[in-house]
């Protein structure tokens, strides 16, 4: 390790005084004119994560739906995940360092994780199209080659695109062709495959308006459209040609606003879509015939698809182990749906897209969505190699839903949450079930439900388990919300920590809207009086509430989390 050179570059991207950052599930993320030193240090962290792994190392350049003065950075580990904790650790310790004590840290990082300095190292950089995209992706590429790793510079890429090509690069290929077209081409003949099979007549199933938040996945898939234009027309909304990313646009602000984005007119019964600024996250939605707008979040996405993929298990004869993983804040009927009719698993874990991927894991088919829609499949490799066996061997209809399967693995990003992937996925099952969107939106109602946040003195007086469900602490707090939930019916409630402010987060449904609104006003006078509230105690009225469908990330651009309500 030139330790001169690195203290040399280093200077020429000087930290400044006093910024304190922590790399978070969504990496760094704040204004743009802060970053600089961070990028050349992930640089760095980057080549060392390579050396250590001996794997190629992803490095995304984007802050996703922030706005656009805004910017951030995420690493990808070596099978297109996230970075791992203990590393998560070491990017903080590193972009926080002063300038002086930047060797020190760098050393105790490759002593802590035994890296071998000699090992040869490859990263992969992408960006978003931000306006401060480009620089600070060089800067990213100063921080490799000073510690003498190799790169490639990719240029404009949505996040799952990146996550992609990582995964491609450290499975030799198996996984697919390690570039855009490989990419555009996989999903894309898996999509045509599917399609073909679709009995429905006409074109009525068979258009998208889709709006891309003035981000990249406008430009990817522009790009892409023609590969798989036989079996889908999509219209572009908010395609960056003019409009900022994100103001008035996009995943998040369809979800958190409850109405569809600026600049797209929606006739009645039209299927819509929206991405967010990186295009990792996807819903739908439509206005019906008196003019009402319906959501489609992620809890009924994961409906949809793992209710898909039971019914060919079922055709084919083969009883694997499928689970669908949510979050606590996933709506109570889409739970009971799947469960009760669907006879579907369902499992929870903590709030947070790390935790659900890692959970869907441990499955031979994982499903897990969160609510705003970000989600994906995963397929265990014994799954793959059996389907791949059955669309071979397998007679008539069997083999039919084996090959529909098969092309199905092949349709899903599974290194991560990936909004052209999942589109595209939601789109040959609507053809395949000839179902309209209307049909998608009535298989179960969501619950009315409601949020609010409680100001305490200190948010670690709040500490919960089975997957943030239960309160542990302070004493008498369960108690109470177990009481408050019998009043209701069909009604639940749980309270959770921010894990940025002093606030506790609380989170009511019920039967009716009123019922769930005063739970969850009755569940925040509790958290008050038992938790340290402070200011003024909770009012009823729900002006400043978050509403029935705005449950992740409905907290502003101040949120420092992408895939959580933090």
């Amino acid at each position: 390790m030139d330790l001169g050179a690195i203290t040399k570059y280093s200077a020429l991207h000087a930290k400044p005084n006093g910024l304190i950052l922590q790399y978070g599930t969504a990496g760094f993320r704040t204004k743009a004119e802060h970053l600089d030193h961070v990028m050349f240090r992930m640089g760095l962290l980057a080549v060392l994560r390579s050396k250590q792994t001996k794997s190629t190392i992803g490095v995304m350049v984007t802050a996703s739906h922030n706005p656009e003065e805004d910017n951030g950075v995420k690493l990808v580990d070596p099978l297109g995940e996230m970075l791992a904790p203990s590393w998560e650790e070491h990017a903080t310790c590193l972009a926080n360092a002063e300038e002086q004590d930047m060797q020190r840290v760098l050393i105790d990082i490759s002593e802590k994780e035994a890296v071998n300095l000699q090992q040869d190292a490859f990263v992969v950089i992408g960006r978003d199209t931000r306006p401060s995209s480009e620089k600070l992706s060089q800067s990213v590429i100063d921080g490799v080659t000073v510690l003498g790793g190799q790169f490639h510079d990719y240029g404009l890429l949505t996040t799952p695109q990146l996550h992609y090509m990582v995964y491609c690069r450290n499975t030799g290929g198996r996984y697919g062709k390690a570039t855009i077209e490989g990419y555009y081409q996989k999903l894309s003949k898996a999509f045509v495959e599917l399609t073909k099979q679709a009995s429905c007549s006409g074109d009525e199933y068979r258009s998208l308006k889709v709006d891309c938040a003035n981000g990249i996945g406008a430009l990817k898939l522009r790009e892409m459209e023609h590969y798989f234009s036989q079996g889908l027309s999509v219209q572009l909304f908010n395609d960056g040609s003019k409009g900022k990313l994100n103001h008035l646009c996009g995943a998040d602000f369809v979800k958190s606003h409850q109405k569809p984005p600026q600049g797209m007119e929606i006739k009645s019964n039209e299927r819509c879509c929206s991405f967010d600024g990186d295009a990792d996250r996807i819903v739908y939605y439509y206005h019906d015939a008196d003019g009402h707008f319906h959501l489609i979040d992620g809890d009924k996405i994961a409906t949809l698809i793992s209710s898909f993929l039971k019914e060919l298990l079922v055709e084919i004869g083969e009883s694997l182990n499928i689970g669908v993983v949510q979050t606590a804040y996933a709506n109570g009927s889409s739970t009971r749906y799947l469960e009760e009719v669907m006879k579907v698993p369902v499992y929870c874990t903590k709030t947070g897209v790390k935790h659900l991927h890692h959970k869907a894991q441990e499955f031979d088919i994982g499903v897990y969505f969160e609510a705003n829609g970000h989600g994906t499949a995963l397929f265990s490799t014994a799954v793959e190699m059996k389907i791949k066996q059955s669309a071979e061997q397998l007679e008539d209809k069997k083999r039919k839903a084996a090959k529909m399967l098969e092309n199905i693995i092949d349709l899903f990003n599974q290194a991560a949450g990936d909004a052209i992937s999942d589109m595209l996925v939601i789109e040959a099952i609507l053809a395949l079930k000839g179902l309209t969107v209307q049909q998608w939106d009535a298989l179960y109602t969501d619950l009315p439900n409601r949020q609010l946040k409680v100001q305490v003195a200190d948010r670690r007086v709040i500490s919960t388990t089975n997957a943030e469900r239960q309160a542990v602490t302070p004493p008498g707090l369960q108690e109470a919300i177990n009481d408050l939930v019998k009043k209701y019916k069909l009604s639940r409630a749980f309270v959770r920590p921010s894990g940025t402010e002093d606030v506790v987060r609380v989170y009511a449904e019920a039967d009716s809207q009123e019922s769930a609104d005063h739970l969850a006003h009755e569940v925040s006078l509790a958290v008050f009086q038992l938790a340290g509230g402070i200011g003024e105690r909770p009012q009823p009225g729900y002006k400043a509430a978050e509403t029935t469908h705005n449950i992740n990330n409905a907290f502003g651009p101040g949120t420092a989390d992408e895939h959580t309500v933090p």
